[in-house]
């Protein structure tokens, strides 16, 4: 019937009625035009709870500052029961726990291997970032949201975890001293950009991840 097989806009993937935790609910619809965080989660994994607590202050900030945004929660509970007790913590919309078929189509739609997962996409349903957490944990007040990709970013405790996820080029410097890791990032950063630039024309993620390291903390 989906023959031929090919991946599906998010706006397609994700429609029909969303929950809100007032019991209330809302059609996808309502997404249009909004930048948009997918958000998969779940009550039984303690980096996610502490992610969410980070992401409500984060949401309330985004919602004020006067962004179109809103959050999508795809729950990987194990019962109906914790998804309401954790979803009840959460100002932001759900796929309905009984919608398995959903929840799994938007697992595959972003090839999810582990939780928590934020994806951010823009007004069009296009990613802008799959690295959300690491954002949302980097950048507390939001003032670089949507999160757009940078070239270059300084290797941290909160954005280690991308090191895991796929090739990495790391610059290691002798730095200890704020603002001594500049040099570094401006010999990479228009290597960075060119690759960056490559691959955004043709729509794919950039294959290689560019982090400048000091002295980590």
């Amino acid at each position: 019937l989906e023959f031929p097989w090919g991946p599906k806009p998010f706006a397609e993937v994700v429609a029909g009625p969303l929950l809100r935790n007032n019991r209330q609910t809302a059609d996808s619809s309502s997404l249009e035009g909004h930048y948009v965080g997918v958000y998969f989660s779940a009550h039984w994994c303690p980096p996610c709870r502490s992610l969410t607590r980070v992401l409500v202050e984060s949401y309330r900030i985004i919602k004020e500052s006067g962004h179109k945004f809103e959050i999508v929660f795809v729950s990987a509970d194990r019962s109906e029961e914790s998804f309401k007790q954790y979803f009840s913590e959460m100002p932001w919309l759900a796929v309905p726990y009984s919608d398995e078929a959903r929840r799994s189509r938007l697992n595959r739609l972003y090839g999810i291997q582990g939780i928590p997962t934020l994806i951010l996409l823009d007004a069009d349903g296009h990613v802008i970032t799959r690295q959300g957490r690491v954002e949302v944990l980097n950048d507390p007040e939001c003032r670089l949201f949507p999160w757009h990709p940078r070239p270059v970013l300084e290797l941290s405790e909160a954005n280690a975890v991308q090191l895991h996820e796929g090739p990495c080029l790391v610059l290691f410097v002798d730095a200890e001293e704020e603002g001594e890791l500049e040099p570094a990032k401006e010999l990479i950063q228009p290597i960075a950009e060119k690759l960056m630039a490559k691959y955004k024309a043709k729509e794919e993620e950039t294959p290689l991840l560019f982090f400048v390291a000091g002295e980590v903390r």
